[in-house]
C-alpha cells in the first residue's frame, strides 16, 4: 500500500510537470484517500484529526505542490487574516525592534504581517495604504510620517488602524507612544547635573510629535535649570543620519562650542559621530555625545551602541513593547464588532523609555580643571 501510495504521488507529480496543472483540494482528497471535509480540517488546522490522516493530507499536498487559495478563502469569510505594518526607515533599528513585536504577536495569533517602508515621504505612505486597503488587510499598525493624516481622512472608517511612535495632531484613536518629552527632559537633565551648561541639541522633524516632544523636553529642562538655549546651538534635522552629519560639522566648527551634543535619533547620532571622526574630535574628551535611540539594538540585553568606544550614552527605547503592545490593541479591535461607521476607542498607551548611561557623557573639561 506504501508503495502504491508513493507511486501515485510520483505520477502525480510528473503529471503537473508535464501539463502545468493546478491542483485543487479534490485532488489533493484523491491522492490522500480522504474525504474533502479532512482535508479542509487540515488546512485550516483544526484540530479532532486523526495525526495518520494528517500525515497523508501533508504527504499529498507535498507530492501535488498545492498550497490553499487564501483569496478565495479570505473572499469567503470577509478575513485575510493579515495585517499591514507601515513604517518610516527600514534602516532605522528602533522600528525593526517594533516589527519583532508586532510580528510575535501576529505569528501566534495566525496573523501574517505585510511590511511597508514609506522612506519618510508622504505620497509613498498613501501609496502603500492605498494597496494595503486593496489587499483587504484586516487591521493597519501605522507610524505615520503624515502630520496632517487625520486631517487628510486617509483612513478607511471601518478598517481598524493603530497608531504608533507618532500621533498627529488631533488623533483620537487607538496609539503606542514613547513620553519622549519626560525622556529628553531627562536626559538634559542628567547632562546638567554633570556640570555642562554648553548644551546644543539636533532636533528632528518638527512636524511630527516625536520631534517636537522631545525638543519641548530639551527646552524644558533648559528652562528649569535657568540655561538659555542658545540658537547656534539648536540645529534642525530630520531623523536622517546626513543632518546629524551636517548639524555636527556645523556645531564642532564654531569657536565657542558646546560641551555636550543631545541629538534626538539614532541615524543623526551617526551622521555626528562621523563628522566628529572627521574633524579628529573625542568623545567625551572633547563633547559629550548624548543619542536617542540604541544605535541598533540587540535582542537578550546586547546592543551595539554599547560595542562603540566608548559606549554609548542613550535614551532606549522599549521597540519590542511598543510593537507588542500595538498588535495586541489590533487584533483587540478585530475581535469586537464594528458597527462600520467606527472603531472603538482604545485610547493611547504610553511607555516610559530608559536612559542608558553609559561612557560617552562626562563631565565639561573645565570641571575637570
Amino acid at each position: 500500500m506504501a508503495l502504491c501510495y508513493k507511486r501515485l504521488a510520483l505520477q502525480a507529480v510528473l503529471r503537473q510537470m508535464s501539463e502545468g496543472s493546478v491542483y485543487t483540494m479534490r485532488d489533493v482528497a484523491r491522492l490522500a484517500r480522504v474525504s474533502v471535509a479532512t482535508v479542509s480540517a487540515v488546512v485550516n488546522e483544526k484540530k479532532g484529526v486523526r495525526p495518520v490522516l494528517v500525515k497523508r493530507v501533508q504527504d499529498a499536498m507535498k507530492a501535488l505542490d498545492y498550497h490553499p487559495d487564501h483569496v478565495a478563502r479570505s473572499l469567503k469569510v470577509r478575513r485575510t487574516t493579515t495585517i499591514g505594518v507601515v513604517i518610516p526607515d527600514f534602516a532605522s533599528g528602533f522600528f525593526m525592534e517594533v516589527v519583532r513585536g508586532v510580528e510575535d504577536v501576529a505569528r501566534t495569533a495566525g496573523y501574517s504581517v505585510l511590511l511597508c517602508n514609506s522612506n519618510d515621504d508622504v505620497s509613498q505612505e498613501q501609496r502603500h495604504l492605498s494597496v494595503l486597503f486593496s489587499r483587504r488587510v484586516d487591521g493597519i499598525l501605522l507610524a505615520t510620517t503624515d502630520p496632517y493624516s487625520v486631517a487628510r481622512r486617509q483612513y478607511r472608517p471601518n478598517l481598524p488602524i493603530v497608531l504608533f511612535d507618532r500621533i498627529p495632531p488631533g488623533h483620537q484613536g487607538p496609539a503606542v507612544v514613547v513620553d519622549n518629552k519626560s525622556a529628553a527632559y531627562e536626559a538634559t537633565k542628567y547632562l546638567i547635573s554633570l556640570g555642562h551648561r554648553q548644551i546644543a541639541f539636533i532636533a528632528g522633524r518638527l512636524d511630527l510629535s516625536t520631534g517636537m516632544d522631545r525638543a519641548d523636553g530639551f527646552r524644558k529642562a533648559m528652562e528649569d535649570a535657568h540655561l538659555t538655549v542658545r540658537a547656534d546651538y539648536l540645529k534642525h534635522g530630520d531623523f536622517k543620519a546626513a543632518s546629524g552629519y551636517e548639524a555636527g560639522l556645523e556645531l564642532l566648527k564654531l569657536s565657542d562650542r558646546p560641551t555636550a551634543i543631545f541629538s534626538s535619533n539614532s541615524q543623526m547620532t551617526v551622521g555626528l559621530l562621523k563628522a566628529m571622526q572627521e574633524l579628529g574630535s573625542h568623545c567625551p574628551e572633547d563633547v559629550s555625545v548624548f543619542g536617542f535611540d540604541d544605535l541598533v539594538p540587540g535582542t537578550e540585553g546586547f546592543s551595539f551602541g554599547a560595542l562603540l568606544k566608548p559606549e554609548l550614552t542613550v535614551i532606549a527605547q522599549p521597540g519590542y513593547q511598543i510593537g507588542h503592545q500595538a498588535a495586541e490593541m489590533l487584533l483587540k479591535l478585530l475581535a469586537e464588532p464594528s458597527d462600520g461607521k467606527s472603531q472603538p476607542d482604545e485610547g493611547v498607551v504610553t511607555l516610559k523609555a530608559e536612559l542608558c548611561i553609559r561612557n560617552s557623557v562626562a563631565p565639561p573639561h573645565s570641571a575637570n580643571s
